[in-house]
């Protein structure tokens, strides 16, 4: 008689890309909402985040940059949608490759390590190339990217159709 404790290992599983695509959207727009919300409530530039996040795309001087601007706003939500749909699918492709893909805690748990893993990679790797978010290295951005790694990690599990 064996006792199996649920061990992980790797197994060819694709990932339900539109589920993942969903579920990183979902995600990013949490963490906007969060973002936007800790600014306000600090006493902070409600829109620096999103010139800093369009500094991505446009360059130092938007980055650099707050005040509201019609512009500035619509590049930086399409950027931090799309990184969060990227983000997204490397997350579902962790979740599958493992099949760390069909509990919800499980879900939680990566979607958790996932995103202090990001936090720690955007903040002290990236900020490298674009080195106005290293002032964004604060716990309330770290509390933030874990969210986004769990609740990423939750919708992919709630939303992805298993195969028949």
């Amino acid at each position: 008689m064996e006792l199996h404790l649920g061990k992980r290992h790797w197994e060819a599983h694709t990932p339900d890309w539109p589920a993942a695509l969903i579920a990183g959207f979902l995600a990013g727009a949490l963490l906007m909402v969060l973002e936007f919300l800790w600014a306000v409530t600090g006493g902070n530039e409600p829109w620096s985040i999103a010139h800093k996040v369009a500094g991505i795309t446009l360059g130092h001087d938007v980055a650099t940059t707050s005040g509201f601007s019609t512009g500035v706003i619509a590049t930086a939500l399409l950027t931090h949608y799309v990184l969060g749909m990227l983000f997204g699918c490397i997350l579902a492709a962790i979740l599958s490759a493992f099949r760390m893909d069909d509990s919800p805690g499980m879900a939680f748990a990566v979607g958790a390590a996932f995103g202090m893993v990001l936090y720690l990679f955007n903040f002290y790797v990236m900020a490298k190339a674009y080195p106005w978010f290293v002032d964004m290295r604060t716990l309330e951005t770290f509390i933030g990217h874990v969210i986004f790694g769990m609740m990423a990690g939750f919708a992919y599990w709630r939303m992805q159709r298993h195969p028949t």
